[in-house]
């Protein structure tokens, strides 16, 4: 099994301390850094967020992120091996086609080391401040999906339905992995799984104790089947940290699922590229070895 990291880039996230992010988890043996996405963040918010059932937790300030994918190339710059995600972009919110650009160049850029994790998002106020519709964002999600992968594959692109229309367009660069980068849908309902199982390369369950995600794995199954796929043509992510507590019988039991790669999400506490240092060691340490060896 593969051990990821997710360490959120809020306020402390100087230039010095994604280099050294970048750096340091690469030396250490890490498979794979994730990226996440809050463009903009608020005192309160109607919805609950997903992972606590409550409020977000935390100081508005702290919980706003640097942007994705100019972080992305910018760890894609300094690292040589390591894989580079999105963790994840909230596409129903975004333009399809900037995105399709900008994630291309990451994966241009990166020589072929990124995944392009996907929500639905949560936040009304963040779809509202993006000048986005909350209301069927998981359909709009689908066709902004086929937006980006017809950029991604065709030479000249296009496509028409009630949420987008591309007249043909001509995209470059293309992404180095063919027929593109790996797509990976975050969520835990059944319309996500669904997407997965129709349009997707991977799944990513977030902040889900392990019985639960072995329910969701055999839904995940019967979908797949339906659309005459199988198991081996996903990965399955599981993500623990931060909001939920793991340890070494969590990573086991992800192993025992058929999980494909744990991501730790671990926040830091300071600016300190020192700090950030010792707290990713600690991390290796405490973990990494553990989950390669399983």
């Amino acid at each position: 099994m593969k051990l990821g990291l997710c360490v959120p880039l809020r306020r402390y996230a100087t230039p010095e301390f994604i280099r050294t992010l970048g750096t340091v988890s690469e030396r250490l043996g890490f498979d794979e850094l994730w990226v996440g996405e809050h463009v903009v963040m608020f005192d309160a918010h109607e919805s609950d967020f997903p992972l606590t059932g409550e409020q977000m937790p935390g100081d508005p300030d702290d919980n706003v992120e640097i942007d994705l994918f100019t972080s992305l190339a910018y760890l894609a710059a300094v690292t040589s091996s390591i894989r580079l995600g999105s963790y994840v972009a909230i596409l129903p919110q975004r333009n399809p086609v900037y995105t399709a650009k900008e994630a291309a160049n990451v994966d241009w850029l990166s020589n072929g080391r990124f995944d392009f994790g996907v929500g639905v998002g949560w936040s009304k106020e963040e779809f509202a401040a993006c000048g986005a519709e909350f209301a069927r964002r998981g359909a709009r999600c689908r066709s902004y999906l086929e937006v980006v992968k017809r950029l991604w594959c065709d030479e000249v692109s296009e496509y028409d339905d009630e949420f987008y229309t591309l007249i043909p367009s001509r995209m470059a660069p293309k992404p180095v992995q063919k027929p593109h980068p790996p797509i990976i849908l975050a969520g835990q309902s059944d319309a996500t799984l669904e997407r997965v199982a129709s349009q997707a390369q991977g799944w990513d369950s977030i902040g889900v104790e392990p019985p639960r995600i072995a329910e969701q794995i055999e839904k995940l199954k019967a979908k797949l089947a339906k659309h005459g796929r199988s198991r081996s043509d996903i990965v399955i992510n599981a993500c623990a940290g931060e909001y939920f507590s793991y340890d070494h019988d969590t990573f086991r039991q992800y192993n025992e699922l058929g999980i494909d790669q744990a991501i730790i999400l671990e926040a830091a506490t300071s600016s300190s590229p020192a700090e950030l240092e010792a707290m990713l060691e600690r991390l290796a340490r405490d973990h990494l070895d553990f989950v390669k060896s399983l």
